[in-house]
């Protein structure tokens, strides 16, 4: 197939799980033009040594060290910035997650998707776990109405809000959405050039939301290939499963996101929209004597971490 097709994933101390994720990609390569810049993101637990010696001699496959733990985004710039081996600029830029396998025709799937539509910008794979369910990756861009409806978790609600869902149903026909999770996603290298690269700013989570949203002010599409098959396990480098409670660097996540695309007082009534929905839904089970399905102090972390966000530096 014709194009320059980079691939970049990022390790973070899950070294073995990354051999296996390259393996598939180069597997899901054959045929394709480019190579595969595997990042190790600082982990300091000897992953990047053991993967150096692991993919030594693997002509596509380089591994790079990006010196600091910067979040998501800045690991996959590190991998973009390095571009191809040879110097070569590529046509397309493909992240995929260490914890992700595509299948063996995923990444020529979203290539020739790129290339059948060129006023898309971003094409992500149709996602499934291990055990082959399928996992909810396309999303509307969230707004103070999602904000309240996804807080007060009300069935009328929903109803009544049903096109403000960020969650949208699983497709079942390749289609365009606002934006989708980063784990296996190509993107092309003009559009890149003209939007800019991942927010560094965000350390992890609603980085991949943030760039599609400027892909779309800027006049690209975002679309969901569902001929594009990738296993995934989630949140292996993370952790996100085995929370006890929401980590500052979401709530700051969240916090800049609202407050650089849509202005300080946008984010500030979407937070309150959030808090509100949060209070009615606390009321809720209280009444009907059921506990609350939130995370340990959510509602408190989100207060106290607003309280000083309308006011604080942008972060």
């Amino acid at each position: 197939m014709t194009g320059k097709v980079l691939c970049i994933i990022l390790n973070w101390r899950t070294a073995e799980m990354t051999l296996s994720a390259v393996a598939a990609a180069e597997r899901a390569m054959e045929g394709i033009d480019g190579a595969i810049n595997v990042v190790d993101n600082d982990s300091q637990d000897g992953s990047f040594e053991k993967l150096e010696s692991a993919l030594a001699g693997r002509p596509r496959v380089r591994v790079l060290q990006s010196g600091r733990n910067g979040g998501f985004g800045a690991g996959n710039n590190v991998g973009i910035r390095a571009g191809l081996p040879d110097g070569a600029r590529p046509d397309f830029v493909y992240i995929l997650n260490s914890d992700a396998f595509p299948a063996p025709d995923a990444i020529s799937a979203l290539l020739a998707h790129l290339q059948a539509h060129p006023g898309t910008g971003f094409a992500g794979s149709q996602i499934h776990g291990t055990d082959g369910e399928p996992h909810i990756t396309a999303f509307r861009f969230p707004g103070i109405a999602s904000e309240f409806e996804g807080a007060v978790k009300l069935g009328l609600v929903s109803r009544l809000l049903s096109r403000f869902i960020v969650a949208l149903p699983l497709p079942s026909v390749t289609t365009p959405v606002d934006w989708l999770a980063g784990a296996s996603v190509m993107m092309r290298q003009s559009m890149l050039e003209g939007i800019g690269l991942f927010d560094e700013t965000f350390f992890l989570y609603f980085e991949e939301t943030d760039l599609m949203l400027r892909g779309r002010r800027a006049g690209w599409a975002t679309d969901y290939v569902v001929e594009s098959r990738v296993a995934h396990i989630g949140s292996a480098s993370t952790g996100m499963k085995k929370w006890q409670r929401i980590p500052g660097y979401w709530f700051d996540s969240r916090w800049h996101y609202f407050a650089k695309n849509h202005g300080r007082v946008y984010a500030v009534a979407a937070t309150l929209a959030h808090l509100a929905g949060l209070g009615l839904n606390r009321l809720r089970m209280v009444l009907q004597r059921r506990r609350a399905g939130n995370a340990p102090h959510y509602f408190r972390d989100l207060v106290k971490h607003s309280l000083g966000s309308p006011l604080g530096p942008e972060r």
